[in-house]
């Protein structure tokens, strides 16, 4: 129970990722609230969480609005009285286009959901968090974040250096409030994500060619390392950035 009596807040856990992290964590003792703008999505998984004999409640989130952030926050800290864990998962992707074609309203949405949503998150949870002492976040990033740009949509790529960067600020800002924050960069999961992003066949080829290891990631590969940096078994680690790639970096 490497998690046991925690208050975890995961987004985007009515689905693929974001889901697999809330189970793990809720098979690991920690009380998970199923964060996600599909409210019937999340309650649906928050409620095999219970049948399995965790702790889990759903609520409605829009990760790009500040009020809706305020509203669970407080929420959750009446029926809990704490805030242990942020995981900031919620996400979307989208296609490979060269820059000039992306339209400046498809770059805000995708800018308002990757990286001004970890950042309403992280706003709202720090107080919390401070006020009891501290806590932990960890940020879903993605190997994007990081590099192998020729091949990454411009603005998926952009909205994901935003969050590493962002948990870097947190890291050094908050350490002294005992809030540690750190990021995961996956590598193309087998996802709905992923095939989302990866439409054309093609593309889907080239993007494995730079994977070393010539696959995509497993889930539950990806949920380990998010699990380790939630723990106290990271308790000495923050503002890391965690590769779960392949090797794609070391290209």
């Amino acid at each position: 129970m490497r998690l046991q009596g925690k208050r975890t807040i995961v987004t985007g856990a009515a689905h693929g990722l974001g889901a697999a992290i809330a189970r793990a964590f809720a098979a690991q003792g920690a009380d998970v609230a199923i964060a996600d703008i599909d409210l019937r999505t999340a309650e649906v998984v928050a409620g095999s969480i219970v049948i399995d004999g965790g702790s889990a409640v759903a609520v409605r989130l829009d990760v790009a609005d500040a009020h809706d952030w305020q509203e669970v926050a407080q929420a959750l800290t009446g029926r809990w009285g704490r805030a242990d864990i942020l995981v900031n998962n919620a996400a979307i992707a989208s296609p490979l286009i060269p820059l000039e074609e992306r339209t400046p309203s498809e770059w805000d949405r995708i800018m308002a959901i990757n990286a001004k949503g970890p950042f309403l998150g992280t706003r709202a949870l720090v107080p919390i968090m401070r006020a009891n002492g501290g806590g932990t976040i960890v940020n879903i990033s993605s190997v994007a974040g990081l590099g192998q740009s020729q091949i990454m949509d411009p603005a998926y790529a952009c909205s994901k250096a935003a969050l590493t960067m962002l948990t870097k600020v947190t890291a050094a800002q908050h350490a002294a409030d005992g809030i540690r924050c750190n990021s995961v960069h996956p590598g193309p999961i087998d996802s709905e994500l992923a095939r989302e992003a990866y439409t054309d066949e093609d593309a889907f080829v080239r993007r494995l060619f730079r994977v070393p290891v010539g696959r995509l990631a497993q889930m539950d590969e990806v949920v380990a390392a998010v699990l380790f940096l939630a723990s106290d078994e990271s308790s000495y680690v923050t503002g890391a950035a965690l590769p779960v790639d392949g090797g794609a970096l070391i290209q």
